[in-house]
């Protein structure tokens, strides 16, 4: 045991004097979290609260234009700005000033009313319904389709051009159902105070949200960000953790160490020791950022109430994977030059394949598939189900079942590794 301690010293003042790997220990997260999270912040928050500047250019003035343009402010998505103009508004757009404009067709309304009075009065003459049967009715549709014209900047994000797309869509849809109601009606009845035909919406949708306490959980950016950002911090201790193994072959110590009566497990067990107390000073510090500093610069508190016990154990487990990885690397490496670059870049590969950085769900199937075998994912899915989830510790047990494993089967490769290459 006297062994395994003083291996354990000796890893923390190998660590004390490398400055640089505190700082990307230590440091680098914390910047990452904030950062990321001031970015994602407006991602998460309710359509009430941020506003998208769009310009529109109404050429119709009637109706239609009328509809279309209080379903854009009553949407509270958008602020509304006029133009006059569809050269200035298209110039504005592409130039990166605003993210889109709108321009609505001339004599919308008119044509629509006619195309729909049309349409109705050819129905009702199928059916018998109009007194001048032996005459038909003139065909008044405008021969030529309208078109509401969106621009958009190049800038912006395919997913937002779907969304105001299916949404304009939704309220031009209505706008026609609603005039052929009213076309109906008006053709049936004279009386315009009657009701035929009900114009509200039948289906409507309900989200519902998960509850504790009687309160809904509603997920915001720093739930989501400080666990993710938390696991590229814990596996990024495989940089420096490989660079002091590469040290210790370069500088003779490992050479040194192996005239004493030490086994290879019992170094990896105090490197072990040293950097999962790493881990989890780093996953501390996270907690405290999201918790006091991230509410003080105006984002969402996190919430640990009640979750502090599962969420050590994530991270402990986390760490061990984390661990595994950086010793497995450290024994193979020759040279620090292997070791450093090979180090960060599959940090960042396992981070992006675990859904760090992207989620996974809009991944494609081939990459949804092989985020299963990303530690990183297996971690992040263990911290979802606590922080989002409100799961328990059977909930978790896949996930941390497979970093165990993960973290035995890397260690043990290293020490196989090791005693080949060693043997005489």
């Amino acid at each position: 045991m006297h062994k395994f301690w003083a291996s354990v010293h000796k890893e923390l003042l190998l660590l004390s004097r490398d400055i640089g790997g505190l700082a990307i220990l230590f440091i680098m997260p914390l910047v990452l979290v904030i950062t990321i999270t001031l970015i994602q912040d407006s991602t998460f928050k309710t359509v009430n609260d941020v506003k998208i500047p769009i310009l529109v250019v109404d050429n119709d003035n009637g109706d239609v234009s009328k509809t279309i343009k209080n379903g854009l402010k009553d949407s509270q998505s958008f602020e509304v700005i006029f133009e006059k103009e569809e050269n200035i508004a298209k110039e504005k757009v592409f130039s990166g000033a605003y993210q889109l404009a709108i321009i609505i067709p001339k004599d919308l309304s008119k044509d629509l009313k006619e195309k729909v009075n049309s349409n109705v009065e050819h129905i009702l003459e199928k059916f018998g319904l109009e007194e001048n049967l032996a005459e038909e009715t003139p065909d008044k549709r405008p021969k030529v389709q309208k078109e509401v014209k969106l621009y958009f900047d190049p800038a912006t994000q395919v997913s937002f051009k779907t969304s105001v797309k299916n949404g304009i869509d939704q309220m031009i849809s209505k706008i026609e159902t609603q005039s052929i109601y009213k076309a109906f009606q008006e053709q049936i009845t004279d009386d315009p105070s009657e009701v035929i035909f009900e114009t509200e919406n039948f289906i409507t949708f309900k989200e519902i949200m998960p509850v504790k306490d009687n309160k809904e959980i509603i997920p915001n950016s720093v739930q989501h960000n400080v666990p993710a950002w938390t696991l590229f911090a814990i596996f990024f201790i495989i940089v420096p953790l490989s660079i002091n193994i590469v040290k210790e072959k370069s500088q003779g110590t490992f050479v040194r160490l192996r005239t004493n009566p030490v086994s290879y497990f019992t170094v990896l067990g105090g490197k072990t020791m040293l950097y999962l107390g790493v881990c989890i000073i780093q996953f501390i510090l996270m907690l405290l950022v999201g918790i006091y500093l991230l509410p003080a610069i105006g984002l969402p508190r996190l919430d640990v109430s009640g979750k502090l016990p599962l969420l050590f154990i994530v991270a402990i487990f986390a760490g061990l994977a984390a661990i595994g990885l950086g010793l497995l690397l450290g024994t193979i490496a020759k040279t620090q030059e292997q070791s450093a670059p090979f180090g960060a870049t599959f940090v960042v590969i396992l981070a992006a394949v675990g859904g760090v950085w992207v989620p996974v769900f809009i991944m494609p199937k081939f990459m949804q598939v092989l985020s299963n075998i990303s530690p990183m994912n297996w971690a992040l899915n263990a911290f979802y189900d606590v922080f989002l989830r409100n799961g328990s510790f059977l909930d978790i047990l896949p996930e941390i079942s497979l970093l165990l494993l993960f973290f035995l089967i890397t260690m043990f490769i290293a020490i196989l590794y090791n005693e080949k290459k060693n043997a005489v």
